[in-house]
């Protein structure tokens, strides 16, 4: 059939999916053991010579006697207990994270308002490629989030409205995003174009507003300087749109497809640069340091 691909696609960014998240609960769940205070092993000794002589013998506690013994169905439930307190610490350290926008999942790499541009190394590029595609939870929350807009929208409405459908989705959003990305670094790297979202120095709304919105269409060259067009930027966005047209069920354009991706990227580039340009904003209202 011809979704196949798709099909396939969709089992591997899943499993893929699934692996990230059992990283990132473990990170949190790291996060939330080395957070809980240490207790002090040193204690201090009795005076011994404060005790009287001859004391006679005082019965012994079996209430403590049970404490120190503790029998094998309360040990189970204590370690039980133990852990569910552990995955509740590490839950709201992983929603305190997400909700941090300055520094945290949604924005990305950006460039800070006073601090001076600097040329990207080659291997800071290839960290922030990896940063930006696969190893960090936006780069598939944002997929996440762009598939189920294509699911309440029923496109393509072959693959149905299902959770298999929603799967088939976010694979071809992946996909699409993997190949515009992978075709807009390489571009970038060989033009010497910035990649960052450089925060502006300006002040106002409309000024910085007006600046989210130029900066998803210009960027800088190898001189940090001098605005160009974001020719790779654009380029690798109308490459993954035609590719996307090889699994997608249906007669599809490739031309049309590839200045759909264009589009897309005009809004969703426009909106990720405002919530990176009044990040610190954003977290002073949700009460976030």
């Amino acid at each position: 059939m011809r979704h196949e691909p798709a099909i396939r696609y969709a089992r591997v960014c899943g499993f893929l999916v699934a692996i990230f998240v059992l990283a990132v609960a473990g990170k949190g769940l790291a996060w939330a053991q080395g957070a809980e205070p240490g207790q002090s092993s040193t204690q201090t000794a009795p005076d011994k010579g404060t005790e009287p002589q001859n004391a006679p013998e005082l019965p012994k506690d079996k209430d403590k006697d049970k404490d120190t013994n503790p029998n094998p169905v309360q040990a189970v439930e204590d370690k039980t207990r133990q852990a569910a307190e552990m995955t509740r610490d590490a839950a709201t350290t992983g929603l305190l994270k997400a909700r941090d926008w300055e520094s945290g999942w949604i924005t990305g790499v950006y460039v800070g308002r006073n601090r001076k541009l600097v040329p990207l190394t080659a291997e800071q590029r290839r960290d922030y490629y990896l940063r930006q595609t696969l190893t960090t939870p936006e780069a598939y929350m944002k997929r996440m989030f762009a598939a189920a807009i294509d699911q309440a929208r029923g496109t393509p409405w072959q693959w149905g409205s299902e959770w298999g459908g929603y799967g088939q989705r976010f694979a071809s959003r992946e996909g699409q995003f993997i190949t515009a990305n992978s075709l807009a670094a390489l571009g970038n790297a060989k033009l010497g174009y910035e990649v960052r979202y450089d925060k502006c120095k300006c002040d106002g709304f409309w000024p910085r507003t007006r600046h989210a919105f130029v900066r998803n269409l210009l960027t800088y060259d190898r001189s940090e300087e001098h605005l160009h067009p974001q020719w790779a930027l654009y380029g690798g966005a109308f490459g993954g749109g035609a590719l996307s047209t090889t699994w997608k069920p249906g007669s599809h354009n490739f031309a049309a497809e590839g200045l759909q991706a264009m589009a897309e990227q005009v809004g969703w580039g426009t909106l990720l640069n405002f919530f990176t340009e009044f990040s610190r904003e954003i977290n002073r209202k949700q009460g976030v340091k």
